[in-house]
């Protein structure tokens, strides 16, 4: 049976807001939906937020749900790392489109810098991404995944997500087993952890794989102790 990657993984938006513009984007739409902010295009940084990272409890934390890490302002991100330093307990990833527009480097141990690639014309995102950001740990998201990415050079990588289309772009967009599968073998060959998302088991089946990091795992192995004690 599959699990949901956000029963895994929590959203904390602390930034609302993105100028990448894709045209599936379900946060803008949600955006716009619920009158979240008033303009997508310019991203708002909700700095109360922040006290959620003080929460003792162990998370897996995403921070750019509704919004991509290139359209932060560089004295935001300052100010998140710096919480993110004080509050080990915790993972926390982030996720961008144009890792051409970064230009950082951190020593955090439990920050994840990552970027999306949905076709293998965005594969230099990937060589961008190790060039601009000097990081401890990368993560690289194929979803959705609309081509063959073909030959992928994870080299430095530390864990890969694939996933396909949602909603009702999904009757037109596939994605194949066969790329999937590929990315897979790739990845496992360096020893890279792999994570299906719940929606590909349309086209995988029940049989699927969905590993975590070890960093992630610990957390959420503390996540049961912490609910234990509590019930007692």
């Amino acid at each position: 049976m599959s699990i949901c990657i956000k029963d895994q993984i929590q959203n904390m938006n602390l930034v609302i807001g993105c100028t990448v513009g894709c045209p599936y984007c379900y946060a803008r739409n949600n955006t716009r939906r619920y009158h979240i902010i008033d303009d997508f295009e310019k991203p708002q940084f909700f700095q109360g937020k922040l006290r959620m990272m003080e929460k003792k409890k162990p998370q897996n934390f995403l921070l750019t749900g509704m919004s991509d890490l290139s359209g932060w302002h560089e004295e935001w991100r300052e100010e998140v790392f710096k919480k993110i330093a004080e509050n080990p307990q915790h993972q926390f990833l982030f996720l961008t489109k144009r890792p051409d527009l970064l230009s950082f480097e951190t020593d955090l141990d439990n920050a994840w810098f990552g970027v999306t690639v949905t076709r293998k014309s965005e594969l230099w995102r990937i060589d961008a991404l190790r060039s601009n950001v000097k990081a401890k740990k990368y993560h690289v998201t194929f979803e959705p995944l609309f081509d063959d990415p073909g030959k992928v050079d994870l080299t430095g990588i530390d864990w890969i997500v694939v996933g396909t289309m949602t909603g009702a772009k999904s009757r037109t967009v596939k994605t194949d087993s066969g790329w999937v599968y590929s990315l897979t073998e790739q990845a496992h060959e360096l020893n890279i952890p792999v994570f299906w998302k719940e929606d590909l088991v349309p086209i995988m089946g029940e049989e699927m794989i969905q590993e975590m990091p070890d960093a992630f795992n610990k957390v959420l192995e503390e996540q049961r102790i912490w609910n234990k004690q509590k019930s007692k």
